[in-house]
């Protein structure tokens, strides 16, 4: 491995965890630079302070240690805007891991920026997709950056050889820690993502203990529960009647969600890099924002608006499974999202039982929805039941034609 001598200050995405812990120590002993810790709060549970004790004791300075709690960002300037568009990679995904990745990157470039580091590091294996998406951020965000992925260049070929190294340079190891992971679990507001080891054959079903954010849709209560979610311009602003800010609002639809069995997914998916992987989501709160927001544009959005945002759907759920968020084609496409949103304004009914979301009302000020035009019965309406024929015979002319040619043969 040939190694880049000038690099004096690196940023760090730091978890806190032995990976990150390694290679922090690694950074400093191959490349003998600074280290600057970056450990960012998006919502995955787990208490940071731990994180920061742990830096201090591999001699991170204080003043090198940066913790953000993002939360709220995290969900407003990211989550809202993709569920605007109903994204889902692959029909399915809610890109949960996808989107968090260019918020830490366009951190740590800020980080990098204020500090001074001329290098930012992540620990993103070199199998997957989140390599990518952190590198794509970086240089969209600082050209001139110097990425050091470890896990793509380090010598290390099994999880003895890190625990050796980690020994080695005094690291505490949790007595967990010491053993093999039976899965890889990457966490934060809007889902959780288990991959790897007992997971690794699609035929075999998902242990139990895999599902960490919901119960067993078999264990759901055996009642319904009801909400309302209210809608502004697209995006989600009160359950119930109850004003939230976006972090707390997808808070409560997690324990929602959670409390019902609703939101996990077995899927087998196509990664950026050219395999195919299974992992195991738990999306709760997601899964019912997205029937809910679907279910106030279904009244709201005019029907050439509502197809032309489901054509462009998967293009722009696969730029951000691919890492794109900072590309102009994303952008592009945000705008385009963002004013079909205007009118998507009003409130929608849902029931909550065993696993599903089932939307089962729905009204808006700014409603196109005519119950005079749909109506069977008679009344003073827009629509003539004799244009329909004209318009059929239109609509009808080619296929006629083709017809024809066909009585021909």
């Amino acid at each position: 491995m040939s190694k880049t001598p000038a690099i004096k200050r690196v940023v760090l995405a730091y978890s806190g965890g032995l990976d990150t812990s390694i290679i922090l120590k690694w950074l400093q002993t191959t490349y003998g630079c600074e280290v600057v810790t970056f450990t960012a709060d998006l919502g995955q549970g787990e208490e940071l302070e731990p994180a920061r004790k742990k830096a201090e004791l591999l001699g991170i300075k204080p003043e090198h240690i940066f913790i953000e709690d993002l939360r709220e960002e995290f969900v407003r300037d990211y989550v809202f805007p993709m569920f605007r568009a109903n994204a889902q990679y692959e029909g399915l995904y809610l890109l949960g891991t996808s989107i968090a990745r260019p918020l830490i990157a366009k951190k740590q470039i800020e980080i990098a920026r204020k500090v001074g580091a001329d290098a930012v590091s992540h620990g993103a294996t070199g199998k997957g997709n989140d390599q990518v998406r952190f590198e794509l951020g970086y240089y969209a965000l600082e050209p001139g950056i110097h990425v050091i992925a470890p896990w793509r260049e380090w010598d290390f070929k099994s999880r003895e050889a890190l625990i050796a190294f980690a020994e080695a340079n005094q690291i505490p190891i949790a007595k967990d820690k010491r053993g093999e992971s039976p899965f890889s679990v990457d966490a934060n507001l809007l889902h959780s993502s288990s991959e790897g080891k007992v997971l690794e054959d699609p035929w075999v079903e998902p242990p139990e203990y895999v599902h960490m954010r919901t119960i067993s849709p078999e264990d759901a209560p055996d009642v319904v529960t009801e909400i309302t979610v209210d809608f502004e311009k697209g995006d989600a602003t009160a359950i119930n009647g109850e004003k939230m800010s976006p972090a707390t609002l997808l808070t409560k639809l997690n324990e929602l969600g959670k409390a019902n069995g609703i939101g996990r997914l077995d899927l087998v998916e196509n990664r950026f890099v050219g395999m195919k992987s299974r992992g195991v989501y738990e999306t709760p709160g997601g899964t019912i924002l997205l029937q809910a927001h679907r279910g106030i544009e279904s009244i709201t959005l005019d029907r050439g608006a509502a197809h032309l945002k489901d054509e462009l759907m998967p293009k722009y759920a696969e730029l951000i499974y691919n890492g794109f968020w900072f590309s102009p084609e994303r952008e592009m496409l945000q705008a385009l999202i963002d004013k079909s949103q205007e009118h998507v304004t009003g409130t929608v009914r849902l029931k909550l039982y065993k696993g599903n979301v089932t939307v089962v009302g729905r009204q808006s000020p700014q409603s196109l929805y005519d119950q005079d035009l749909v109506t069977f019965e008679e009344g003073e309406v827009a629509y003539d039941h004799v244009d329909a024929a004209g318009f059929i015979k239109l609509n009808a002319l080619r296929l006629r034609t083709l017809g024809k040619r066909n009585q021909r043969r």
